[in-house]
C-alpha cells in the first residue's frame, strides 16, 4: 500500500457543486489539507482462504473511474480482495470492520469482490469511528458477479459526527446473476456514496436498497445508477431516510435502459421524512431509456410523519414522542427486513431508536 504525501494531496483539484453530479452537496467545504494521510489495516472475520490482505490493487473498471476521490482511492488504497471460486457457497458471513481514528486522518479503503459461475456470498463492511474528532475516508468497492452468482453486500457507516466519507461503489453482473447492494447510514459528520450497478449479462438482476438518519447538521448523501445494459434484466431500487434538528440529506438517482436491453423491468423508491422544522431532504429521480419494451417506475416522497398514523396511535394512549418514535421503526421495518445477515438488524433498529431519542434531547 502507497501512502500519499502531504504534496500530492494539495495539487488534487476537488469537484464543485457546478457539476450536476456534486449538486447539493457539501463539497465546497472540504479541505484537504486539514487531514494526514496513513496507513490503514481493517479488521477481517470470516473464512481467510477467500480473502487477501494488501496485494496488488486490482481494478475491475479501469476505465471508469467516478470521481477524483475513486482515482485518490486507487493510488492509496488499503485492499481486500475477495475471490469466491466457481460453484462455491460460502456459508460463513464475510465480515470487514475499518475503526478509524479521530485525529484528522485520511484512509482509503478499498474492497475488491469477484465472485464466480454459479457461487454464493454475503459481505459486510462496517465503518466505524475509534475515537471523535476529524477524520477523512475515501472507500471504494468493486464487485464482479459472473454468471448463476449470488453476492449480498452491506456498508453499514457508524463513524462520529466529526468525520466524512465519500464513497464508490461499483457492480457488474452477468447472466442469471443477483447482486444485492445494501447500505446503512446513521453516522458522519458528511457522508456520501455514489453507487453504480451495471448488468451486463441477460437475465440479471440487482436490488440496491438503503437506511438512512440524519441528526444535528449531520448530511447523507446518494447517488444511485441501474445501468441495464443486457436484454430481460430486473433491478429495484428502496431507500428509505430521515432527518431531524437541522440535518439533511440528498438522493438523485437515474436508471438507464440502453437501446439492446429489451425486456428489462427497473423499479426506484425513495422515501423521506422530514422530523424537524429545521430538517430538509431533496429527491430527484431520473429516467434514460432508449427502448419502447420495457417496464420502468419511478417514485420519491419527501414530507413529514402521516398525521393520520400520530392520530391513530395518540389516540389509544400513545404519549406524542413514543408514536413518533414507532411511526419511524416502522418506516425503516422495510427496509431492515431486506438486509442480509438477518442478526444485525434488530441491532440496528436499536441504534435508530436511540437516535431518535437524542434528537428529543436536544430540541
Amino acid at each position: 500500500m502507497t501512502v500519499l504525501d502531504l504534496e500530492q494531496l494539495a495539487s488534487i483539484e476537488l469537484p464543485t457543486t457546478d457539476e450536476e453530479i456534486w449538486r447539493y452537496s457539501r463539497i465546497a467545504d472540504l479541505d484537504l489539507s486539514t487531514y494526514r494521510p496513513v496507513a490503514h489495516a481493517p479488521h477481517v472475520a470470516g473464512p481467510a482462504e477467500f480473502v487477501e490482505i494488501d496485494g496488488d490493487t486490482v481494478d475491475l473498471f479501469p476505465d471508469e473511474t467516478p470521481d477524483v476521490f475513486a482515482e485518490l482511492n486507487r493510488r492509496a488504497a488499503a485492499q481486500i480482495r475477495i475471490v469466491i471460486p466457481a460453484g462455491t457457497t460460502v456459508d460463513e458471513t464475510i465480515s470487514i470492520t475499518h475503526t478509524i481514528a479521530g485525529d484528522g486522518v485520511l484512509v482509503c479503503p478499498r474492497l475488491v469482490i469477484e465472485v464466480g459461475e454459479n457461487s454464493q456470498v454475503t459481505v459486510i463492511e462496517r465503518f466505524v469511528s475509534g475515537a471523535d474528532g476529524p477524520a477523512l475516508v475515501i472507500p471504494v468497492l468493486q464487485l464482479r458477479a459472473d454468471q448463476a452468482a449470488r453476492v449480498n453486500y452491506l456498508s453499514i457507516n457508524e463513524l462520529s459526527e466529526q468525520a466524512w466519507a465519500i464513497g464508490n461503489q461499483q457492480a457488474v453482473g452477468f447472466q442469471d446473476s443477483s447482486t444485492l447492494l445494501a447500505s446503512v447510514a446513521l453516522g458522519g459528520d458528511y457522508a456520501r456514496v455514489r453507487t453504480e450497478a451495471r448488468l451486463s449479462g441477460k437475465g440479471g438482476s440487482t436490488r440496491q436498497v438503503a437506511l438512512y438518519f440524519a441528526g444535528g447538521t449531520q448530511m447523507h448523501d446518494f447517488r444511485t445508477i441501474q445501468d441495464h445494459d443486457a436484454p430481460f434484466t430486473h433491478s429495484d431500487l428502496l431507500f428509505k431516510g430521515a432527518v431531524q434538528d437541522h440535518a439533511a440529506s440528498v438522493y438523485t438517482g437515474l436508471i438507464k435502459i440502453r437501446e439492446h436491453a429489451r425486456g428489462t423491468a427497473a423499479f426506484q423508491t425513495n422515501r423521506n421524512l422530514t422530523l424537524s422544522d429545521g430538517a430538509w431532504a431533496q429527491s430527484v429521480p431520473n429516467l434514460e431509456i432508449f427502448t419502447n419494451d420495457v417496464k420502468c417506475s419511478h417514485a420519491s416522497t419527501v414530507g413529514p410523519i402521516d398525521e393520520e398514523q400520530r392520530f391513530y396511535l395518540e389516540s389509544r394512549g400513545i404519549r406524542p414522542e413514543i408514536a413518533e418514535r414507532l411511526v419511524v421503526l416502522g418506516f425503516f421495518d422495510e427496509v431492515l427486513s431486506q438486509l442480509p445477515a438477518q442478526g444485525l438488524a434488530e441491532g440496528l433498529r436499536a441504534r435508530v431508536a436511540a437516535k431518535l431519542n437524542i434528537g428529543e434531547a436536544a430540541s
